[in-house]
């Protein structure tokens, strides 16, 4: 199975960029129009996002949304093939955020969210970072898709990590790295994250980013991406602090909540609306998770 859709998409790839956008935007009709692929969570999410703009603003940032997740998925395809000069042409970030860091041989962290598209972005950063590029992710339950999207996404030489493997993180304790984390995930437990307030909504976030961050007293970089035109992307990165164990226990957190809600305010239709950002609700019993400066 996974050498018939390696095949499928390597020859898939080859198509010019051009060919594959039609393709996405036929998948993107059927996907969405008529099959109307999770209308209700996407839908739900920007309402509590943007309770302020009218019924007809939230379905044009749909409708952006509905090409963006699938151009996102054709661009992937083309991975499979593309060069690096290739993502010389379509990405583009200043890296000297990271070049000082490196020069100075220091291990930090990367914290982004999901904006598309992350996985064009992550290839071309293993093509220019000066240190390990260490990328934590979750695998996929199908075997076969999780080693297709692995074999893809280190072809550049970049290291990934399974989230569910704690000696994974700890083989790189020695070494000068750049670990990597989309920091925005789903808790897997309400009880055991923080808790703030994300879009007006009290919303947990997972805590190990901060912790991980603290422990290692290290830099950690915000970054974000914009769409310049179809197919071109551009990351803009923030130094959030030098050493992670200097702030006060919540406050990384909370930084990173600010950035991320102002990186997907300015360019909702690039935020991964279909997955449930939204799904715990607040409880007494987490007063004593709560860490933003305004009180619930």
């Amino acid at each position: 199975m996974y050498y018939l859709i390696y095949v499928l998409a390597y020859l898939l790839s080859l198509l010019p960029l051009r060919a594959l956008y039609i393709l996405s935007d036929t998948i993107s009709f059927f996907l969405f129009r008529v099959f109307g692929y999770r209308r209700k969570v996407i839908e739900s999410n920007l309402l509590i996002a943007f309770p302020e703009k009218t019924v007809g603003e939230r379905k044009s940032i749909a409708k952006k949304f509905h090409l963006n997740f699938t151009d996102s998925f054709i661009e992937t395809v083309k991975s499979f093939s593309a060069s690096k000069f290739f993502y010389d042409r379509h990405c583009n970030t200043d890296f000297s955020v990271f070049d000082a860091l490196a020069a100075e041989n220091k291990s930090c962290q990367f914290h982004a969210c999901h904006q598309f598209n992350w996985e064009w972005i992550s290839l071309y950063w293993s093509i220019h970072f000066k240190q390990p590029l260490a990328v934590v992710y979750m695998p996929i339950s199908s075997k076969p898709l999780d080693r297709f999207f692995y074999k893809l996404r280190t072809r550049f030489g970049a290291i990934y990590l399974p989230a569910t493997s704690k000696s994974a993180l700890l083989s790189l304790r020695k070494k000068t790295h750049c670990l990597v984390l989309i920091a925005d995930q789903k808790p897997a437990s309400a009880g055991s994250s923080y808790w703030l307030n994300f879009f007006g909504k009290p919303t947990p976030f997972i805590t190990g980013p901060e912790k991980n961050a603290v422990l290692k007293k290290c830099p950690v970089v915000f970054g974000r991406a914009f769409k310049t035109g179809r197919g071109k992307y551009k990351s803009e990165l923030t130094l959030a602090c030098t050493d992670a164990s200097l702030l006060k226990p919540g406050e990384l957190t909370v930084m990173y909540r600010d950035f991320i809600e102002e990186a997907i305010r300015s360019a909702p239709d690039m935020y991964l609306w279909s997955h449930k950002r939204f799904k715990f609700e607040w409880q007494e019993g987490y007063r004593h998770l709560w860490i933003d400066e305004k009180p619930i």
